[in-house]
């Protein structure tokens, strides 16, 4: 073992029982998608309707329920579609092994805008404002990808390429790892992917100063996605996928699509009036806009 790589030796197993057990990764994902559900409840409620109401209502907590279960249907086919993509050579060959989720995995890329899709049709059918939903949960998003990516080194899940670099990581013992090769020290990609996301979250937060950010009419979720994308391709230049087209490996082709649509989504936004009729804004819960 290379003495300048960082060596990590744990068991990323919490065995329950003989028969029973639960991944350190997997106890850490559950605790941060709660705490990003709580931190967008938080934001709802203080998320006030525009208009002239006083006080002016806030988001309703329990609307976010049904939105967040919304979400589950487009992320799951959305991260099995560009896992299937990213392994399209395999699936042409054995096309009755795509829906079969025992084998093979999922990826993020389009599992985060296709979440996106079906929580706004929630929104939407629920009568809840989608606008307003989008914009508290731009920073929560953000979080919670962050804090997810990180989570990975508990579980070596997205170690990149080979690396001989002081802050390159490898892993000792048995595991199971979710990286082939484990023990090779490589770039810390879940690491960077992290932190990049991190970076998001501050240009959100600048953002948020700008106008068509502050009128919270889903223009931040928007913003939130175009900047996670950029940073994502950056990132994606360590990772172990094979290139596909040019420097770029599918999953970095895919979020460059995401990235189309967030910049689309944000001209769209910025060319509707505050309190548009679609079904974004507060005419989706019957209140009538300021102007």
């Amino acid at each position: 073992m290379n003495p300048a790589v960082i060596s990590l030796a744990f068991d990323p197993i919490i065995h329950l029982g003989e028969t029973s057990s639960v991944r350190l990764e997997t106890i850490a994902l559950a605790a941060i998608l709660l705490a990003g559900l709580v931190l967008a409840a938080v934001i709802g409620r203080r998320t006030p309707a525009v208009g002239p109401y006083v006080p002016a209502p806030g988001l309703r907590p329990d609307d976010l329920i049904f939105i967040a279960i919304g979400a589950i249907p487009g992320a799951a086919v959305g991260a099995r579609l560009g896992y299937v993509l990213d392994h399209l050579d395999y699936y042409r060959a054995a096309p009755d092994k795509i829906l079969d989720l025992t084998q093979g995995g999922l990826s993020l890329s389009l599992a985060v805008p296709l979440g996106m899709l079906t929580a706004i049709l929630i929104a939407r059918l629920i009568h809840a404002s989608a606008g307003r939903w989008m914009h508290a949960a731009a920073a929560p998003l953000l979080l919670v990808l962050a804090a997810g990516k990180l989570a990975g080194v508990l579980g070596a899940t997205g170690q990149g390429l080979p690396a001989d670099l002081p802050w390159a990581t490898a892993y000792a013992g048995a595991g199971p790892w979710n990286s082939l090769g484990a023990s090779i020290p490589a770039h810390p990609s879940q690491v960077y992917e992290g932190l990049a996301t991190v970076v998001a979250l501050v240009v959100l937060v600048a953002a948020s100063r700008v106008e068509i950010v502050a009128r919270r009419d889903g223009a931040a979720l928007f913003v939130a996605l175009a900047s996670w994308s950029v940073l994502r391709v950056a990132v994606g230049f360590t990772w172990r996928d094979p290139v596909v087209l040019g420097p770029f490996r599918m999953e970095q082709l895919l979020t460059l699509i995401v990235l189309g649509v967030a910049v689309v989504g944000l001209v769209e936004r910025s060319r509707a009036p505050l309190g548009d009729a679609s079904g974004l804004s507060d005419r989706s819960v019957g209140l009538e806009p300021a102007g």
